[in-house]
Parts: structure tokens; sequence; C-alpha cells
């Protein structure tokens, strides 16, 4: 398990879109490739950034489908002719997404197609960054989180103070619970989480403060 940040990779946040949501750009200062995770909206910022990054885009891949976090997949894959990973489980909700917008006054994302499907164990590689994919549902069913380079994108699972929303279709609070104790809390505690929404945080940090994970709250 990773212990400590070697920073081998260059992550930039974009913070997007009306749910604020929390973009990352990957890339790996050794070959100059890089991946999108999670590109929630704004396509032209999250273009722009990369521009300016001088990185080549190589891969997009995502930690759930949900339309906070799928709104640049579709822009993005077009313009750079690039795959787009995502876990099976979370497909249906990419079916879902038009209807899903609706409900909040939102107009309707493109539906981009999967190129790859994401597994438990399975490794993202952005030129020498490998990042290992985790299946954490709970928030969604096919939800993952990235682990590599000390540092974990844990998309909605885990926040700083907090946990991801359990009262949507398909989410279920104690599966939640238990991806979160059987996979983020076995990183080391100085892993740093990079979440959908919000600042960073530690697994550490979260492991002492988190009111959702302190004794008494959480079911070990």
């Amino acid at each position: 398990m990773p212990t400590g940040r070697t920073r081998e990779s260059l992550v930039q946040k974009i913070v997007v879109g009306p749910f604020q949501e929390n973009t990352y750009l990957v890339g790996c200062p050794e070959t100059g490739e890089a991946a999108f995770v999670d590109p929630g909206d704004e396509p032209e910022r999250l273009v722009q950034a990369l521009e300016e990054s001088g990185l080549r885009l190589v891969a997009i891949v995502n930690t759930h489908a949900h339309i906070d976090h799928i709104g640049a997949v579709g822009p993005l894959k077009r313009r750079f002719g690039v795959p787009f990973a995502l876990h099976r489980e979370d497909e249906p909700l990419l079916d879902q997404a038009r209807v899903h917008a609706a409900l909040f006054g939102l107009p309707a994302p493109e539906r981009p197609e999967v190129d790859r499907y994401l597994e438990d164990g399975d490794e993202v590689k952005v030129g020498n960054l490998v990042l290992r994919v985790l299946h954490v549902p709970g928030h969604a069913p096919g939800h993952v989180a990235f682990v590599g380079d000390g540092e974990v994108f844990s998309g909605d699972c885990l926040f700083a103070g907090s946990i991801g929303r359990t009262d949507l279709p398909g989410a279920d609070h104690e599966t939640l619970m238990r991806s979160i104790r059987e996979k983020l809390l076995t990183l080391g505690d100085d892993v740093v989480v990079r979440a959908g929404h919000m600042e960073d945080t530690t697994i550490g940090r979260e492991r002492r403060t988190n009111p959702f994970l302190v004794a008494g709250r959480f079911s070990w």
C-alpha cells in the first residue's frame, strides 16, 4: 500500500459546474502524458488547462457516472479521440443522465461511449504513472477510486469531514461504509485524499476526525 507522496505526478484540480465538482488533470512529468479524472463540466476550461500544462491527453477515467462528474467527458473524448474508462455497473447512470439533468433544470450532457470497463485491481497507466483501481460501491454501484503516487482519487466516496450521499438511486449506506473501511482506510495515514468535492484531506485525518468514521459512528 502507498504510504506517502513521492511527488512523481503532476496534479491540477479544476473546480467546475454548478455542483462545484473537482476535475483532476493528472500528468506524468517524464512522458508528458496525462489523464482527466472525472471531467464534470466546462470542457473549454478543461481544454485550456490541458493546453497550458503542455501535457498530452491519453485517457479519461471516471470514479462514477453521476451527472456532475460526466458533463465534459463527451466533448473531451470527441475532441482528443482518447478512450473513456468506467466501471460497468455505472453505465446505466450514463443512460439516465438526461433524466437526472432535467430534474435539476440543467442541459442534457452528451452520452459518451465507454471504451474500457474498469474492475477492482485493474491498473490505469498514464505514462510511467500507475493508478490502481479500487471498487468502492455505496454512493453509486460502480463507484471506483484510483490509488497511486501516495494519493487516492476518491470521487464521492470519502470527503474531508464527510462521506458520499446514500439517498440516491443505487446507493446504499452500509455498502459505502464497508467500502471505506475495507478499501480506503487500509491505505496509509499520509495518503492524500483528492475527493470529488471540497478540499483535499488525508486518510489519517479522516480516520481520526471524520464524524462518520470515529468511534460510536462507525461499525467495525
